[in-house]
């Protein structure tokens, strides 16, 4: 399959990459910049055509895809503008951050001071590969610009064509998955402190059984990305806000996965993370 699409990735981490490659594989030409970035992200970004810069991607891209810790998703949204405005372009902006809809609306108008339209969407599940299944929703008038490709490992669905409806989906997931980890870490914190983590999982086993298997590589990936998860926690603070209940539940997850930050587990990368399966070696590096 062959397609005309040319998507630039902003920026090329591990689910960016990811998506970019999967949609090379349904026909696209994907570009991005490694431009100030680390080795790390430079290897991730291994296969994607590589140009000197944000203006460059913009340059040529006709959808512009900006995907980051979701702190940064309107500084993110302004270069993108900024980079549109020096080339005179005004590519599709697909923003696929973790953020609330109210964030989204700072976002569109963030692109839309260069003539940008915005498509909103989100993710649910780890980078897609050709044997997995990563869930991409799309909202917003031209949601099928990536929804129409079929890429593997990636399953895209449009859920509306108004922009804040994908990214309320991950918000609402999100503080299932997530907000599960962080019980789950605080949970088992407490009781290898007191020594009775056997008889805790033990208890917990016949309601969560499924979800402990891995709490080590779970509790351990969380850490290793944890510089991002307090500002994805606010936002589903906010979104939660937003729709009358209570922010303090999330707001209190974004102090939980702050301290999580501060660990030995934290310094680990996503790749070391993924190899600790020890669950005890794991509580005590906390």
């Amino acid at each position: 399959m062959t397609t005309s699409i040319t998507i630039g990735i902003f920026s090329p981490g591990a689910m960016g990459s990811a998506l970019g490659r999967a949609w090379q594989a349904a026909g696209a030409r994907v570009v991005t910049t490694v431009a100030g970035r680390s080795e790390r992200t430079r290897s991730l970004a291994e296969g994607l055509e590589l140009v000197a810069s944000l203006a460059e991607v913009v340059a040529v891209a006709d959808t512009v895809v900006s995907i980051g810790p979701p702190a940064h998703a309107v500084p993110m949204a302004n270069a993108i503008a900024d980079a549109c405005l020096e080339r005179d372009r005004q590519p599709l902006v697909a923003d696929l951050n973790a953020i609330a809809p109210s964030t989204v609306a700072e976002v569109s108008n963030a692109v839309g001071r260069a003539g940008c339209e915005l498509l909103d969407g989100s993710i649910s599940g780890p980078p897609p590969r050709p044997d997995s299944s990563t869930r991409l929703y799309l909202s917003g008038p031209s949601a099928h610009r990536l929804a129409d490709l079929v890429a593997p490992g990636l399953s895209a669905q449009v859920v509306g064509a108004t922009i804040g409806r994908a990214s309320a989906v991950k918000m609402s997931t999100a503080s299932m998955y997530k907000g599960f980890t962080g019980l789950l870490l605080q949970a088992l914190q407490t009781a290898r402190a007191n020594d009775v983590v056997e008889l805790v999982l033990a208890d917990l086993h016949d309601e969560f059984g499924q979800l402990l298997t891995g709490a080590a590589v779970r509790i351990a990936m969380a850490a290793a990305k944890a510089d991002r998860y307090p500002g994805e926690m606010r936002e589903i603070a906010s979104a939660q806000q937003a729709a009358g209940a209570s922010p303090a539940l999330f707001e209190g997850m974004a102090e939980v996965f702050r301290t999580l930050g501060a660990t030995e587990l934290a310094m680990k990368s996503p790749e070391s993370a993924a190899a600790l399966t020890d669950l005890d070696e794991v509580l005590a590096r906390l």
